[in-house]
């Protein structure tokens, strides 16, 4: 008996190959796979959370007498929350997780699978998502034991949540693309450093009237300036449409240019694979 006989040829239409388990299958299983991580990587979004808390803290007891004299019913401590906020999940994602994917193999060997490319970095995305949402709820409760209150409600909660969850996945984009086109963790772990100019050139510490004249022009400019507007007036003026709706295009601007710079990035790296 020859070996031919004993092996069965690898072209037999009897062979098994791996087929496409639909879209929402392969989201849910990437997503599920990076939630499972997270556990396993606190250190990637407890310090964000202890940093968030510190600075408003600090923040509140610091310029709270202060500002003061701009009048009025104005409260500092629901002012100072949205920031807060904001340094608790932006640049918060799953993508230093995903460049280790790429340095071990494993995402290489995903995508020799039937999976659909894009559902890999939704999968993340979805991942991210709901990670950010968690992060604003020990931050919320801090704000609502100081005595903050929102204006609209407990739906106006739930919209400031939102917005904060859609930013912190705007911003991510950024962290994917450097993760896929360099591989380089240090690199994905450096993305924050690109916030810190959009949080401080812009109102994040006193209201735009109090500003100087250049940082006021500065601010004009800057997307969190928008946001930290929208989100400002869910806790303390109610349901303003317009300065919802300058936050919301503020993250769409963003996350425009971020998503294409990431999904650029995966269809360079399936090129290269």
């Amino acid at each position: 008996m020859s070996v031919a006989d004993v092996v069965a040829p690898t072209t037999s239409s009897n062979a098994l190959r791996a087929q496409p388990a639909g879209l929402f299958h392969d989201i849910k299983a990437i997503a599920g796979r990076a939630l499972r991580g997270v556990p396993r990587d606190l250190e990637g979004v407890m310090p964000p959370v202890f940093i968030a808390v510190f600075f408003f803290i600090v923040n509140v007891a610091t310029l709270e007498r202060m500002t003061e004299s701009i009048g009025g019913n104005f409260d500092y401590k629901a002012f100072q929350m949205p920031t807060a906020i904001l340094l608790g999940v932006t640049g918060v994602s799953r993508a230093p997780a995903l460049v280790l994917d790429v340095q071990n193999g494993y995402l290489d060997r995903l995508l020799m699978t039937p999976i659909r490319r894009f559902a890999i970095l939704i999968g993340h995305m979805v991942a991210d998502v709901t990670v950010a949402m968690a992060l604003t709820v020990p931050i919320l409760l801090l704000g609502f034991a100081i005595g903050v209150r929102f204006d609209t409600g407990v739906l106006g909660v739930v919209a400031f949540i939102g917005l904060a969850a859609l930013w912190s996945l705007a911003f991510a984009g950024f962290g994917y693309a450097i993760a896929l086109k360099t591989g380089n963790p240090a690199a994905v772990n450096s993305t924050f450093l690109l916030f810190f100019p959009f949080l401080f050139l812009t109102t994040s510490y006193v209201p735009r009237s109090q500003l100087s004249p250049w940082l006021d022009t500065v601010a004009g400019f800057n997307p969190v300036t928008y946001l930290l507007e929208g989100l400002r007036s869910l806790v303390s003026t109610g349901w303003e449409w317009g300065e919802l709706g300058k936050a919301a295009l503020a993250i769409a601007v963003l996350g425009t240019v971020s998503m294409s710079m990431c999904f650029a990035a995966l269809r360079g790296r399936v090129k290269r694979g």
